[in-house]
């Protein structure tokens, strides 16, 4: 009989000591250690003292009566996953709760399922009643899903292997599985451990593609152990705001495709409907001719991106004044406003200042710093930049605008969507090939970008009240350019 054995296992990351503390040293969480038994953490199999098995050695040569991908029917799934689901592979999908995880996974096994594959869905969340009333609203009743409801690893690993292999299958939620290997609740971390692993076996060994769908922390991190992460083939993240009604799918991890790639999707009565054109949708709505307003030409994973960046600059009531972004990274807006600061004279020590991402979307790559610092100025001489313009380009330390890559696919896009005018990093232009009759605008250094919106700055109307109590007109040009000088 093995020997019992407790610790106390991080719930967040899956460190384990033994004993129990407040803090995780790991990760610096409070209070998720929890006290779990791992005597049964190991298999039996692999406790045991038997000599193991020898098998066959396979070469790199071979022949498959198999696609090597099963298209899903999906063209922003496709896209996202690298062309299609790999015989096999395992895929852990994460997002916010309510975001459209499970909707989004129906209506992909109802697709299959209709082209005449086998496609499982398992929920451990809800019955089945539950799952049929969601196919009834998205109409996707008369599809030949198989469904169950149940959170044994070794029954569903057991029902499956019976009959024709199935093309995919979804788990939903991983978080809900349990396995006999081990002797704790299910969702703690050596359960969700122990029973994606057991999965992951099945998968490789069947040839079936799994979705795993996993939890998400309040800070948007999938929850569980990181090393599930590591196990499985790809990590997608459904994200989106509420209040909007689009999504997005972003591959976190692919070992079969690129990663960064995005899908997006609209929510709509019907389920999710495929974007096919995201940058017509980001600029539908966009404000033509106000200040703060500029247009970046992004880059996600291979496909370029139109969207619209938002930037307010007011006077602050405050002793520091505030910074809030959305949708971009918060330090890169500091180094941002330092240059601007430090290289161009435009102070912003005593103004609150807003950026945001319109839509919802989530801006990685550093060529918005252009986009951003252009919005930046434009608010606060309250000069509208040009409607047909767009903006990338790194801004370095030194206020100097660095190239970026994968100019020319930018360029297209722009001109695709009606644009006229590009403002790029000088050293781009050796590597722009067709730019589409784009009238280029290249800039070596942040300072000529901003004279030249300073330049354009008009009266605000607003007055505000110094030290001296004299009131004075904001932020207008000959005052832009005497703190300049």
């Amino acid at each position: 009989m093995a020997k019992s054995t407790v610790s106390f296992v991080c719930q967040n990351c899956g460190a384990a000591y033994n004993r129990w503390q407040g803090k995780c040293e790991s990760c610096g969480e409070w209070n998720t250690l929890a006290e779990e038994d791992t005597s049964g953490s190991v298999p039996v199999s692999i406790r045991s003292k038997r000599r193991g098995r020898t098998f066959a050695l396979e070469s790199l040569t071979g022949k498959s009566n198999d696609a090597p991908r099963l298209s899903s029917g999906m063209t922003e799934l496709d896209r996202v996953t690298g062309g299609g689901f790999v015989r096999g592979s395992v895929l852990l999908v994460g997002g916010d709760p309510g975001i459209g995880k499970s909707t989004l996974l129906t209506q992909a096994t109802s697709m299959l399922a209709r082209a005449g594959h086998r496609a499982v869905y398992i929920s451990g969340e809800e019955a089945v009643a539950q799952v049929r009333l969601r196919a009834e609203r998205l109409g996707l009743a008369d599809a030949p899903v198989q469904l169950a409801a149940e959170t044994s690893v070794e029954d569903i690993v057991s029902t499956l292997s019976e009959g024709a292999v199935p093309r995919l299958i979804v788990i939903d939620s991983i978080q809900t599985m349990w396995t006999d290997t081990v002797e704790s609740a299910p969702g703690t971390v050596t359960q969700v451990r122990a029973s994606a692993q057991a999965l992951i076996r099945f998968a490789k060994k069947s040839g079936a593609a799994i979705i795993l769908v996993g939890h998400v922390t309040k800070d948007g991190q999938i929850a569980g152990p990181r090393v599930v992460e590591h196990m499985v083939d790809a990590v997608l993240s459904f994200e989106g705001e509420g209040s909007q009604h689009f999504r997005i799918l972003r591959a976190m991890k692919n070992r079969f495709g690129p990663t960064d790639e995005i899908g997006v999707f609209e929510m709509t009565g019907l389920g999710l409907r495929e974007v096919s054109n995201p940058s017509e949708l980001f600029l539908s709505e966009r404000d033509l001719g106000s200040p703060g307003t500029a247009v970046f030409a992004g880059i996600e994973g291979t496909r370029p991106v139109l969207v619209e960046l938002q930037a307010l600059v007011a006077p602050t009531t405050l002793g520091t004044p505030r910074r809030a972004v959305v949708g971009w990274d918060p330090s890169r807006l500091s180094m941002v406003l330092a240059v601007l600061e430090a290289h161009c004279g435009v102070k912003l020590s005593g103004y609150d200042v807003y950026l945001n991402v319109a839509g919802g979307l989530r801006i990685q790559e550093p060529a918005a710093d252009l986009a951003a610092a252009a919005a930046l100025v434009s608010s606060l001489v309250n000069a509208p930049l040009p409607t047909d313009a767009v903006y990338f380009g790194e801004i370095s330390l030194s206020g100097a605008v660095r190239p970026v890559a994968q100019t020319s696919a930018r360029l297209k896009e722009a001109a695709k969507l009606g644009f006229g005018r590009a403002v790029l990093p000088e050293s781009a232009r050796g590597e722009i090939g067709s730019d589409g009759g784009l009238a280029l605008n290249s800039v070596g250094g942040l300072t000529s970008l901003v004279a030249e919106i300073a330049a354009r700055g008009t009266p605000r109307g607003n007055r505000e009240t110094n030290r001296e109590g004299v009131t004075e007109k904001n932020a207008t040009p000959s005052r832009f350019r005497r703190e300049n000088s």
